[in-house]
């Protein structure tokens, strides 16, 4: 291992919980001056572990688009070491990965690691936005979220390992030894200054109000949705209508049929009691509907 590469801090989360929005708010408090930074300019602040151009790198231009685990796994190690290279001084990586090993190899390496910030969102909130962004079926996607071998592939050969939502989140907020800071996204929705304040204390840095207060107001979900519908994002996936589609807490009260809300109580209910217990006896209720 190269010498003096424990820089990252990655931004993890299961996918759908809001880790665009906290990259765009990092950008733009660290990185904002005189003009903002569009959702489109991300990467001049944060990369990512499923830049595909680090692994052609890392295999000497030979990633293939049809990798399988095993391959990625061997070249994910190599790009790694190089994501955690490219720049000076600790810096941020957005990753969807669960933190474990995978082919003897652990996907978030402890020698490259500084610290994470952990981004967590409700299952039932998440469950319709995912079905939306992969555009699958949504009791499909409900199976998936509870399935040990939840996998997404892309097709430049690279491979998000998920794992259950439930142990995704335990494996990020219970790992020992790892720096870290803990969000709920529905948190940040309810009070932006007070969440994010969260950040600023974990990384000791102290905020300017006036520079917070125009972040906020920059990154919001309004703000966001806006810029897509005027330039596009170059992250949505192909077929998608739009990546920000909604952004608020509370909607799957409108998507999710009995069924499928007992399916999600019934298979996160210990991580539920844990980090959401306001949800516990709602969904408890709904679930014995389900079965009644």
């Amino acid at each position: 291992m190269q010498p003096g590469l424990q820089r990252i801090i990655w931004l993890a989360s299961f996918p759908k919980s809001g880790n665009t929005w906290v990259r765009t708010f990092l950008a733009n408090y660290f990185l904002g001056g005189k003009r903002e930074i569009g959702i489109n300019a991300l990467r001049e602040f944060t990369l990512s572990d499923s830049r595909h151009d680090f692994f052609m790198q890392a295999t000497g231009g030979t990633h293939p688009p049809d990798a399988d685990v095993p391959a990625y796994m061997r070249a994910r190690a190599k790009a790694l070491r190089l994501i955690a290279g490219a720049r000076e001084g600790n810096h941020f990586v957005k990753t969807h990965q669960i933190l474990d090993a995978v082919e003897g190899e652990p996907l978030i390496p402890p020698p490259l690691t500084a610290a994470a910030i952990y981004i967590m969102r409700n299952p039932f909130d998440v469950a319709p936005s995912l079905a939306r962004h992969t555009g699958a079926d949504l009791d499909e996607t409900i199976a998936r979220m509870a399935s040990p071998r939840n996998i997404t592939s892309s097709n430049t050969g690279l491979h998000d390992i998920l794992g259950r939502w439930d142990d995704h989140v335990t494996s990020w907020t219970s790992a020992p030894g790892l720096p870290r800071v803990t969000l709920r996204y529905e948190d940040l929705l309810d009070d932006p200054k007070r969440g994010f304040s969260k950040v600023f204390d974990f990384l000791k840095v102290t905020p300017h109000p006036q520079k917070l207060k125009k972040t906020i107001r920059a990154t919001s979900f309004d703000s966001l949705r806006k810029q897509e519908d005027e330039a596009g994002f170059i992250e949505r996936p192909p077929g998608m209508e739009k990546f920000f589609h909604s952004g608020r807490a509370g909607g799957w009260r409108e998507v999710l049929s009995d069924r499928q809300v007992a399916t999600l109580h019934e298979a996160f209910e210990p991580a539920l009691q844990k980090w959401y217990p306001e949800l516990v006896t709602e969904t408890e209720e709904i679930a014995g509907r389900a079965g009644a």
